[in-house]
């Protein structure tokens, strides 16, 4: 069947403007780029926030989006790695219109593409692209961050028994990907915050010991000093609300490290301790060979199980349905989930 010539796609119109499903062509991959028909793609937060603040991009309309899973459809000359019909996930570049996620096809770099085995579903591998890089990035790369020995490097599996990882927000789908990127790692214990109904996913994750995430500061200072026997020197806030930022950066020992996913808004910092806010982004372009490296072991991981797919939540309408989905999750109303779409059923 022949690739067709013409695709839906979601456009945000203008700077701050409304999302809406327009006509454009299908893009032909270049010499090295792959052609993916988006089977299942992920919502995340920060798409609702570049619609909201205008951030990132410089021209509209614009397509974002930032992950998917579906089937190769096209090949680019001196593309070897990969066939038409192989089944993949991918991490998209949500500031260029022809490889963002947000439509039917999409253009990517072979790079950023993981070829899929059996008994993963697409919906479930969709779930993976930005939490793993954003995890692992916090953890293992980001100066200011945890800057870990990954577990794929050598020595790096298990190489941190015994010491302990602090995460916030541990059912966020950064939060979730960290935990188990730290059991990787060895870390013991692995203290994360969360709803408590979402306890045992986390522990099936790797975490250990599940904190109710409305404790307030002074409370979850001690629960953590009294499970880890002191203050840690490194903890990433995988929610980076101002509270959580603050309860986050009261919990490091004399300089520790804070990591935040969001701007910072802990104004004040004593005895050397440090906040970062990180962008994985602009971290792999600074570090592409890290990306390159992850991107490699992913298969391997899924296949062992080390890593496991999130819990997904589809909803319905095709590329309609972000709309509604960014508001789920701007109202915090998703939790212990990632937001998948279909792009295919778009009417």
């Amino acid at each position: 069947m022949p690739t067709p010539t013409q695709q839906k796609a979601l456009f945000l119109l203008e700077k701050q403007g409304q999302f809406a499903v327009r006509d454009r062509n299908v893009p032909t991959p270049n010499r090295g780029e792959l052609l993916i028909k988006n089977e299942s793609v992920g919502l995340n937060p920060i798409d609702w926030k570049i619609q909201q603040y205008g951030m990132f991009l410089d021209n509209y309309p614009a397509i974002i989006g930032a992950e998917g899973a579906g089937t190769i459809e096209a090949v680019g000359e001196g593309v070897t790695e990969f066939k038409k019909g192989d089944q993949v996930l991918y991490k998209a570049v949500p500031v260029i219109n022809n490889r963002a996620a947000y439509q039917q096809y999409t253009l990517t770099d072979p790079t950023s593409v993981v070829k899929l085995g059996e008994g993963i579903s697409l919906d479930a591998a969709a779930t993976l692209p930005t939490a793993l890089v954003t995890a692992s990035v916090g953890l293992y790369s980001q100066p200011g961050g945890g800057q870990y020995v990954p577990p794929w490097a050598e020595g790096g599996k298990g190489k941190y028994a015994s010491q302990p990882l602090v995460i916030i927000g541990g059912a966020t789908v950064v939060g979730s990907a960290a935990i188990q990127l730290g059991k990787l790692s060895g870390f013991s214990p692995i203290v994360t915050t969360a709803s408590l109904k979402n306890a045992a996913l986390l522990r099936s994750y790797g975490a250990t010991h599940v904190l109710d995430r409305n404790l307030s500061a002074d409370a979850l200072r001690a629960e953590v000093k009294k499970i880890i026997g002191g203050s840690p020197s490194f903890v990433y806030d995988a929610v980076s609300l101002p509270e959580t930022q603050a309860a986050a950066y009261g919990l490091l020992a004399p300089g520790g490290r804070l990591l935040v996913i969001l701007p910072e808004t802990v104004k004040e910092t004593t005895e050397g301790r440090t906040v970062t806010t990180m962008s994985a982004g602009v971290r792999l372009q600074q570090d592409p060979q890290f990306g390159v490296d992850l991107f490699k072991v992913i298969p391997i991981l899924l296949r062992s199980g080390e890593i496991k797919p999130l819990n997904v939540e589809v909803i319905p309408g095709g590329l309609v349905g972000i709309v509604s989905g960014l508001e789920k999750l701007k109202n915090n109303q998703v939790s212990a989930a990632k937001l998948i779409v279909h792009p295919q059923e778009t009417a």
